[in-house]
């Protein structure tokens, strides 16, 4: 096979893209994807060794790395293999830098000045393949499958630490939007440097690797926390919000993906230019914060989950700003309007990088987007979000007084990733489905199934309570371990509450395993289960935790709901 790769939900046959990849990665960059996270397990191992001797050094570098290179190999990011050549080469250097400073701190010998021979006759494990790097990048497709994800052969070890790897990405990505508003976690970034080396260490047995797994989940609602203190300082608490979908008649920018920073920058550029910004997918949520709302020209939400975007941004007629994953390979049509930013690259699209004070220079986009006709209207009509924990808790005693009295009788979960499987349309009919005194609870793109559905009101209790993007679903848990309290039990999974989510990159992967330790079980996750589940891990998972698939709407009903 030309490649390998499973972490998504889409992936070929529900096995593994092997020639191409579903997503559109073609097979080089799938090998450079795999030689990069190679290289960030290098540094890992050392910097988690550096942080073990206790020496004072500073590992703000190596965490970058850790972090930016976890999220720019999460699924529909970075498409740009060039960008992977630049970024495995400057980890490299870092590499050898961190081993130098190490070698030097250990020893007072002056540090080697290269890979090799700072690896001769050496037993470190981070010196472990050194001599695959000798020739990058002349000759890394063919290294590629010796490092790549099929090279750990014993098939449940491999699962296990494919797991690990994809809740770090999801933790990479949550921690990247924290610390672009200034909030860094050091709990975070040592544990994913930590468990990056782990997933090289053949001693460790598949219970010490379920037990990382599990504290990855641990870890995983620290990162979600800080991002949720990162947006709210910055941008106030979410609040129950009314969101145009309709468009006007000025020219506009569409800005999608997840990153409220460049949405700030975004709109502080464009006031008083006669430019409109339309958020699109998971940018929706952003104006549910009060700080958005001082910018008249921020006019709605355009459109819906990423699948679409085809179809989307091509009616659209303006430029596009894609500031985090969820990019779909462009049409040659709308190719020049598409700009991105961050992790995100898409060869033959314009790239915005931060100056050294982190300010982006947004004007080509404006200037593109006073030459482009207004947008197409795709719909018209309002949606209702912002329902946070912060909001809900302003709800809860009407919350209380609902459930008490029978008029809400269950919560159903259905938050997550939406993807373009036809299978899909389960999560539609589901919620059609619900009887009248069922809420669901959602958070992330997986809501464009159902949140432009007239599915009404409890009580002035929306049916659709929208919590925000995917790490949002924090916002959840919060929200039911506070009803947990609020009605005296003694444990959540005794609330009436029920999971029904959908999955589709590793960012979901990550809010599972903290739903899982924050002690919630018998969660539907689909509409399929990972194909990086081994038969004996999806064991495990079912028998301790109840994890399962979804079946039927008729089915899933009667047992979630009753």
């Amino acid at each position: 096979m030309s490649m390998f790769c499973y972490q998504c939900q889409e992936t070929a046959g529900d096995e593994g893209c092997t020639i191409r990849g579903v997503c559109g990665k073609d097979e080089d960059t799938a090998r450079l994807q795999d030689l990069l996270l190679h290289a960030l397990k290098g540094v890992g191992i050392l910097a988690t060794e550096l942080r073990a001797a206790g020496l004072g050094v500073s590992l703000r570098e190596a965490d970058d790395a850790v972090m930016e290179g976890l999220f720019a190999t999460i699924t529909n990011a970075n498409f740009d293999a060039a960008w992977f050549e630049a970024e495995i080469a400057k980890d490299l250097r870092l590499r050898d830098s961190l081993r130098d400073r190490l070698s030097r701190a250990r020893s007072g010998a002056a540090p080697a000045s290269t890979a090799a021979s700072a690896c001769s006759g050496s037993d470190d494990p981070a010196c472990r393949d050194a001599a695959l790097w000798t020739a990058v990048p002349q000759d890394y497709l063919s290294k590629a499958a010796l490092i790549g994800v099929l090279a750990t052969k014993d098939e449940d070890i491999r699962s296990l630490r494919e797991l690990l790897v994809y809740g770090l990405k999801g933790m990479a990505a949550y921690a990247h939007h924290a610390a672009v508003l200034g909030e860094r976690d050091p709990e975070v970034f040592a544990f994913m440097a930590r468990a990056l080396a782990a997933t090289t260490d053949d001693s460790l047995s598949a219970d010490d690797l379920t037990a990382l797994v599990l504290e990855c989940g641990k870890v995983g609602v620290a990162a979600m926390a800080s991002l949720d203190a990162a947006n709210t300082g910055a941008y106030g608490k979410p609040r129950a919000t009314t969101v145009q979908l309709g468009v006007r008649g000025n020219p506009g920018i569409l800005i999608s993906g997840h990153d409220l920073k460049d949405l700030e920058m975004l709109l502080e550029q464009t006031a008083g230019t006669g430019v409109d910004v339309y958020s699109h997918g998971e940018m929706l949520p952003a104006h549910y914060y009060p700080a958005f709302s001082k910018y008249p020209h921020f006019a709605g939400n355009y459109g819906n989950a990423w699948w679409r975007q085809k179809e989307e941004f091509e009616a659209f007629r303006g430029p596009i700003l894609m500031t985090t994953n969820c990019v779909v390979p462009p049409a040659a049509s709308y190719r020049e309007r598409l700009f991105t930013t961050g992790v995100v690259g898409v060869p033959g699209c314009a790239h915005i990088a931060p100056d050294a004070e982190g300010h982006k220079d947004f004007s080509a986009v404006i200037a593109l987007a006073k030459q482009c006709p207004p947008p197409t209207e795709l719909e018209s009509g309002t949606l209702v979000g912002g329902f946070a924990h912060d909001q809900v808790a302003e709800l809860a005693p009407k919350v209380i007084e609902a459930v008490k009295s029978g008029a809400i009788r269950k919560f159903v979960v259905m938050a997550g990733c939406d993807g373009r499987q036809k299978g899909r349309e389960y999560y539609t009919g589901f919620a059609e489905a619900l009887p009248d005194d069922a809420v669901v609870l959602t958070a992330g793109c997986a809501k464009y199934r159902y949140n432009k559905l007239e599915l009404g009101d409890i009580g002035g209790i929306p049916r659709v309570l929208d919590a925000g993007q995917c790490n949002d679903s924090y916002s959840l848990a919060l929200t039911a371990l506070a009803l947990k309290d609020a009605f005296g039990l003694a444990d959540v999974n005794e609330l009436p509450l029920a999971f029904n989510l959908a999955w589709y990159e590793q960012k979901a992967v990550l809010v599972l395993l903290s739903l899982l330790y924050l002690g919630f079980r018998n969660i539907r996750v689909g509409p399929t289960l990972p194909a990086f589940l081994s038969p004996g891990v999806a064991k495990v998972l079912v028998d301790k935790f109840g994890l399962g698939a979804p079946t039927d709407v008729a089915t899933d009903l009667a047992e979630l709901v009753g």
